[in-house]
């Protein structure tokens, strides 16, 4: 079966997509992944607004990506502060991988932004593909190839 022969209506490219592919989804995971929990820090942070994040914190709690913690300081209402579930930081490597990207592909001439580094031992990391068989070692475009999953069905005629 050839690529063009299947359905991609059931990608999960697409699925993940339908989840974080709007512009806002993945700089709020940034925000999370970095410690800013709170929707004031968020939105002042990236310079949203409140009906922007407010919509897009919704959609990622309602996909079960991001959770609500309460939380409440002197003097002040009950809030709710934004975590990562599981699925949230399963999205940690897309989002470094598009950072290794932007900085390859989009840095301005003082270079990059930001460094993301192994807590341990201080290197920088780096998302790579790999194959369990063959460790430490990066693939590319060249040494891999794609077949219909069990999911596949054929694309409608």
């Amino acid at each position: 079966m050839r690529w063009q022969d299947v359905d991609a209506a059931n990608c999960s490219v697409q699925a993940t997509l339908d989840v974080v592919g709007h512009k806002w989804s993945l700089l709020i995971m940034r925000e999370l992944f970095n410690g800013v929990r709170r929707f004031d820090d968020m939105r002042a942070h990236l310079g949203i607004s409140e009906a922007v994040l407010s919509r897009r914190l919704r959609e990622l709690t309602a996909e079960g990506v991001v959770e609500t913690r309460p939380y409440r300081d002197a003097g002040s209402r009950t809030r709710n502060e934004y975590v990562p579930t599981q699925a949230g930081w399963d999205l940690f490597p897309i989002v470094v991988g598009l950072l290794e990207w932007g900085d390859r592909h989009r840095a301005g001439a003082a270079g990059r932004s930001w460094i993301v580094t192994h807590r341990d031992c201080g290197h920088e990391v780096s998302v790579a593909v790999t194959c369990p068989a063959h460790p430490g070692e990066s693939l590319d475009q060249h040494q891999t190839a794609t077949r219909p999953g069990p999911g596949a069905r054929l694309r409608p005629r």
